[in-house]
């Protein structure tokens, strides 16, 4: 039987509240396309798997498991997700106008990066970042 080449690749899931049904800021800050949705009963989101550039990543309602948890619910979040962009600013001014919290302004650092941080409306902090 022959295996067929597979990349490895990260895909994280992103903590969401229930009754969320407005996902446009991943549309608007990332340029992000929704491939397939999974919706609830009464129209809110269950799961939404969207890419980034072909990049994806995925939604995903808060559950009964009780270790998973959207930031909100302890103020705080235990990942940073790190994008790699051409334009960190351009980037970076397009999430804070769609709604994302500048978290630190884009600089460019010693060790190589220009990086902006910003959080996003559900509480997740994205590193916007690329290499110079």
């Amino acid at each position: 039987m022959k295996k067929e080449n597979r990349k490895t690749y990260f895909t994280p899931q992103l903590a969401i509240g229930k009754g969320v049904r407005d996902i446009s800021f991943y549309e608007t800050a990332f340029e992000a396309i929704e491939l397939r949705r999974f919706s609830n009963d009464d129209g809110s989101i269950h799961v939404s798997e969207l890419a980034i550039n072909g990049a994806i990543f995925y939604l995903h309602e808060v559950t009964v498991d009780t270790y998973i948890f959207s930031p909100d619910k302890h103020k705080g979040t235990t990942t940073i997700i790190g994008i790699f962009v051409p334009d960190v600013d351009n980037v970076m001014s397009k999430a804070i106008k769609a709604g994302a919290i500048e978290i630190s302004s884009t600089k460019d650092y010693e060790y190589g990066y220009r990086q902006g941080e910003i959080k996003d409306p559900f509480g997740h902090y994205w590193l916007i970042q690329t290499k110079i």
